[in-house]
């Protein structure tokens, strides 16, 4: 008999309804903390739950076989992906007519130096040529602390971190 509040027995490699729908509202937004507050888990926790979940290789697992079959569906690539930044850039770079609400030629130009410079740094991220760095610090002796209790300073670091603080 499982006691009342026991947790219940692992189900291998079946993934539960919740972890089912925190697979499906991840590819929403690629948020795990997000994707776990609207899976339904824990307001107070879904933070690290959703960090747990994505340490999880059966959950991994499924968001890489949803993400395929996304894929599949919409036929978008990352080939599609690319050639439309660029597409887009070079059109951006071209000197537009600007036209008035009739659509008539005003005999101005405009050129959108912002969806080119936005273009260029999505292809730029695209080849690594440059990556954000977000560099942390903690003094930790780390051969004295079991498994639980580094697990449990790393729970606390990250709760710190997403709420802007400091280790």
């Amino acid at each position: 008999m499982i006691k009342p509040g026991a947790k219940k027995p692992s189900q291998g490699n079946k993934l539960t309804a919740k972890q089912e729908m925190f697979c499906r509202e991840y590819l929403v937004d690629l948020n795990a903390s997000q994707a776990s507050l609207r899976a339904g888990y824990s307001e107070k926790s879904h933070a690290i739950i959703g960090w747990q979940l994505l340490r999880k290789n059966i959950v991994t697992a499924r968001i890489q076989s949803l993400k395929q079959e996304r894929a599949k569906s919409t036929q978008i690539t990352a080939e599609y992906v690319l050639t439309t930044i660029q597409d887009t850039i070079e059109r951006c770079k071209q000197s537009e007519p600007v036209k008035d609400k009739d659509g008539n030629v005003t005999g101005e130009y405009k050129y959108d130096s912002a969806a080119v410079l936005k273009g260029a740094e999505l292809l730029g991220k695209h080849l690594a040529m440059w990556t954000d760095k977000q560099q942390i610090s903690a003094d930790v002796t780390l051969s004295t602390k079991s498994d639980d209790e580094l697990d449990k300073m790393l729970d606390h670091a990250i709760i710190a971190l997403k709420a802007g603080g400091k280790i």
